[in-house]
């Protein structure tokens, strides 16, 4: 499912227009930007938590040359599933 397939749907289980609906979801997800962006989680009961994962520099090895390398930092949006979906995602899907 695509963005404009997740707007269309909206619009029709809540029976809103499509613009409407857009605005609905670029708001839901507007916000969780804004929200990653101050490194603030978002927890939503029943359905998981986005939160920033910050993964501390470290040494590498460039696999081609062998050369010992300096990797960065790195800090990326991430996703953790609650158990409530974790476990209807296991007994629905099999």
């Amino acid at each position: 499912m695509n963005k404009l397939q997740m707007i269309d749907l909206v619009a029709e289980k809540l029976n809103l227009s499509k613009k409407e609906a857009t605005t609905a979801v670029e708001t839901i997800f507007g916000i969780i930007r804004d929200c990653l962006l101050r490194e603030e989680e978002i927890n939503v009961g029943g359905f998981g938590a986005f939160k920033i994962k910050r993964r501390k520099a470290r040494k590498g090895i460039n696999p081609k040359t062998q050369e010992r390398i300096e990797i960065d930092e790195t800090v990326t949006p991430s996703f953790r599933p609650s158990k409530a979906l974790k476990d209807l995602v296991r007994e629905t899907i099999k």
